[in-house]
């Protein structure tokens, strides 16, 4: 991508110009001559303020508008454009970051007020981050603070929720969580009203960052007020998160009738909604409860062949399907097959909740066991050793007991 050029006033005159479809001729009227107009387009000439609002007001814009150094319309442009770039679907991105901070970089210093220079702001911060360019904290500064000067709390509150997942990325929960409450402080303290789905935002990741952090008292209180709040206020933005939220914790809690409910009400959403995810993950949670909660490994196969003939799940579930598989298979005393599904495991870079690490870290657990029963003590040792070593620093969970014990059956 070019870097963007940065218009002068002349060329602004001529670009409004020829929007209109006015010649030369016409927009410098009676009291302009054509030659002039043409000397102050090509910026061999500056226009006397008593001549700039003659061509304002022929143009029908503001002198103010003619002397910005970017104009409004030339922001919105320029933000069109950036907008497209920063919302590439995630599997199609190559160099979209890198383009969007060619574009945006030349306008920064230009960018003190109004919605378009906080987005462009925001945006251009973020990519920086995601090109691990050390500079993205103070444009995220700037755009806040215009974000809180307007009262546009919905923007405020992703800035300081992006700010926070930046350490969860980094498994600093405590750093993330601590981030996230002084965010949430401040915007509530410099806003009377809080626009529900924001509040909700803040609710759900205030929430899972309780349970990342082995808080899961304070994760089921704000969890369930955010239930709460969205039935109340008629606004279901987020519910089919919370309930996969409250559903996975009930499991691990073997509190089956509580994992029922939610389940149940999860279904119902993804019927009335049409959502895909939250119908797949209703199905998926029940696979996951019969093979590590109810231990019913026939069944639990059953049901996740028939969801992958069916074929129509989140791509990101793959390693969560193939652990699954894996593990009924090794229940089914199937170890051979059981351990070709579960090397297929991997971790994506986009993984970051304990809960979700801790799942996929038996892996090693359920090929070790695998391994014990066909007469490989060495890799089963070594594939224990790589479990621990990863559910060390992670917080209680039903997976991480599972893994210990694992350990203790196969070093004693």
């Amino acid at each position: 991508m070019e870097v963007c050029h940065i218009e002068t006033l002349g060329e602004r005159i001529r670009k409004l110009r020829k929007q209109q479809q006015l010649t030369l001729e016409a927009l410098a009227g009676k009291q302009l001559t054509k030659g002039m107009l043409s000397l102050i387009e090509n910026n061999k000439a500056n226009p006397s303020m008593d001549s700039l609002s003659y061509i304002a007001e022929r143009l029908g814009v503001e002198v103010s508008e003619l002397l910005e150094e970017v104009s409004t319309q030339e922001l919105r442009e320029v933000l069109d454009k950036a907008e497209k770039l920063y919302n590439t679907e995630f599997d199609l991105l190559t160099d979209e970051y890198s383009q969007l901070i060619t574009l945006v970089g030349p306008y920064t210093e230009k960018l003190l007020q109004g919605y378009e220079a906080a987005r462009l702001l925001e945006m251009y911060s973020r990519c920086l981050y995601h090109e691990k360019k050390e500079a993205w904290q103070e444009p995220s500064n700037r755009a806040a603070q215009i974000y809180e000067q307007m009262k546009i709390t919905p923007r405020r509150a992703s800035i300081g929720i992006f700010r926070a997942m930046i350490k969860f990325t980094e498994h600093q929960y405590d750093d993330a969580l601590a981030i996230l409450l002084r965010e949430r402080s401040e915007i509530e303290t410099n806003n009377a009203f809080i626009d529900p789905m924001t509040r909700l935002d803040l609710d759900y990741t205030e929430a899972i960052l309780y349970f990342a952090v082995g808080d899961s008292a304070t994760a089921i209180q704000i969890m369930g007020r955010a239930i709460e709040f969205s039935k109340k206020e008629q606004v279901f933005y987020r519910i089919d998160h919370l309930y996969r939220l409250a559903a996975a914790h009930a499991m691990m809690k073997r509190d089956e009738s509580e994992y029922a409910y939610y389940i149940k009400k999860l279904t119902q959403y993804g019927d009335f909604a049409d959502d895909r995810d939250a119908l797949f993950f209703a199905k998926f949670s029940k696979a996951h409860y019969l093979n590590s909660f109810k231990k019913s490994y026939k069944e639990a196969n059953s049901l996740l062949h028939l969801i992958l003939e069916k074929g129509d799940f989140p791509k990101e579930f793959d390693s969560f399907l193939n652990l699954e598989i894996g593990v009924s298979l090794f229940g089914l005393q199937d170890f051979e097959h059981a351990l070709v599904f579960l090397e297929k495991v991997t971790i994506a870079d986009y993984i970051h909740h304990p809960f979700d690490l801790s799942s996929l870290y038996q892996k090693d657990a359920y090929q070790a066991l695998c391994h014990l029963e066909l007469s490989n003590p060495t890799e089963a040792m070594r594939l224990i050793d790589v479990a621990v070593n990863n559910i060390s620093v992670m917080p209680h969970t039903p997976y991480k007991d599972f893994i210990m014990k694992t350990y203790d059956l196969i070093t004693t």
